[in-house]
């Protein structure tokens, strides 16, 4: 089967993900999990742990972006917005239980 964004042909994963994000490259090197979270749950003590680690990280991309280097800065700029995602498997987990309780009550 063959996958297409528009009329371009997505070969793999990857490239699914930067047509259907907008992005013409993905920054490689960027561990997605460190700054939306795993798919699985997470305790709050991790969670705050890999905030902290992902605020550092993102620091330091700044920093350097900063001091010249335009990848770094992208990179930054791309992670940070990462912070603010969800993905799709745990939000539709978590809307399909509180459907599920939602029905449940009525």
């Amino acid at each position: 089967m063959r996958t297409y964004i528009g009329s371009h042909q997505t070969l793999n994963a990857i490239e699914f993900e930067e047509l259907a994000l907008g992005f013409d490259e993905l920054p490689l090197g960027i561990d997605r999990d460190l700054f939306r979270g795993p798919l699985t749950p997470e305790s709050p003590e991790e969670r705050a742990a890999r905030l902290d680690v992902a605020r550092a990280v993102i620091a330091d991309l700044a920093a350097q972006g900063e001091g010249g280097d335009e990848a770094a800065a992208w990179d930054a700029l791309y992670a940070d917005a990462l912070t603010r995602t969800v993905p799709f498997l745990r939000a539709a987990a978590r809307s399909a239980g509180r459907s599920a309780g939602t029905e449940a009550a009525a």
